[in-house]
């Protein structure tokens, strides 16, 4: 708000003074910088995706289709309901993962086909190769997930996306590949 008066100095002509009377509250300016940020943390996110995507559909048709995102990650069917294999950029990291999360009230059943997946570990760990697979129970959660994670670097690192889009994809091409019998065999 702003207090508008009419000034004159000796006998000059009248000027407007304009007085701020009330400006924007602190809380205002950092919720104005937060929603800054964020739109930025988006963009940043959607221009390493749209890198990724051209490099990944270069070598692996599965996340072909798939359009960039403002998200922390990209993800595709493993051909079960509720099984997806992700891509997630994070700041200065990132990973490659099969997620389990087949619905709320479902947590039992991802519990079930985290369990059958891991009694294959050992399989499914020589068929990936390295490095060494995180398998990740979630007991928290009703989710699960088995990943493979690296701090190559990540979606605020722009000079290191070209090495980061090769070992994304060369790690999702090989965990789709170790996963992919063990998913189709799952009786779900």
């Amino acid at each position: 708000m702003v207090k508008l008066e009419a000034v004159r100095i000796g006998k000059s002509d009248v000027a407007p003074l304009m007085t701020l009377i009330v400006g924007p509250s602190e809380e205002t300016k950092v919720i104005a910088e937060e929603k800054q940020e964020i739109a930025a943390r988006y963009a940043e996110r959607r221009q390493f995706w749209e890198g990724l995507l051209a490099a990944a559909n270069t070598k692996t048709p599965l996340h072909s289709g798939r359009s960039p995102t403002k998200d922390s990650w990209i993800s595709t069917g493993a051909g079960k309901r509720g099984i997806d294999y992700n891509y997630v950029i994070l700041q200065h990291d990132v990973r490659v993962e099969v997620w389990i999360a087949r619905g709320s009230g479902q947590a039992t059943e991802n519990k079930q086909i985290f369990d059958t997946l891991a009694a294959k570990k050992d399989e499914i760990q020589a068929a990936f190769g390295s490095p060494e697979l995180d398998w990740q129970r979630l007991e928290e959660s009703a989710a699960c997930r088995i990943c493979a994670a690296s701090d190559i670097g990540g979606y605020r690192d722009p000079e290191k996306w070209p090495e980061i889009y090769a070992w994304m994809t060369d790690h999702m091409i090989a965990l789709e590949k170790a996963f992919r019998p063990h998913i189709n065999a799952l009786k779900i």
